[in-house]
């Protein structure tokens, strides 16, 4: 995927302790340096990239760069991916739940702060936004590989 231009899954630790590859599996999120190839056959995958665009961002996409949750970036594509997961099952969770959906990332920079703040805001206007579907890994693919560089972060 890299040889494409495809860079939002991040290559981090390769043992499952940093969540810089973090997808979402047929909806779960999982470190993806752990998941083998056939495990993953004929499943949906989806990325940061699937969630939004420079032109639509996922509200999270857009929450994380309002509210400066966005350092270096090399976490935040995961960061949101489990977010996404927690407000998928969770729509209105409590910052402890936002930090235990979130203790599988790590992220040098931010303190955390800025991340829960991007999650909360969210989570407090999930019922009065609306974002478009998200894109598997294969439809992306099939997209012709538009290679978004986030507003400008956010996006991985």
């Amino acid at each position: 995927m890299r040889d494409l231009g495809y860079t939002d899954v991040k290559n981090g630790c390769e043992k499952g302790d940093c969540g810089a590859c973090a997808v979402l599996l047929d909806g779960k999120p999982v470190n993806s340096c752990l998941v083998l190839a056939w495990q993953a056959d004929g499943a949906e995958i989806v990325t940061n990239a699937g969630l939004g665009t420079l032109d639509h961002p996922h509200p999270l996409q857009t929450a994380f760069a309002d509210t400066g949750a966005v350092q270096c970036g090399y976490c935040t594509p995961g960061m949101i991916i489990s977010a996404k997961a927690l407000l998928d099952t969770n729509p209105h969770p409590s910052d402890k739940e936002i930090r235990e959906a979130l203790s599988g990332n790590l992220c040098r920079c931010t303190g955390y702060d800025h991340i829960i703040e991007a999650v909360r805001r969210v989570s407090e206007s999930a019922s009065q936004r609306t974002h478009p579907p998200t894109r598997s890994l294969t439809r992306f693919l099939a997209d012709s590989l538009t290679h978004w560089r986030c507003k400008h972060e956010v996006q991985g």
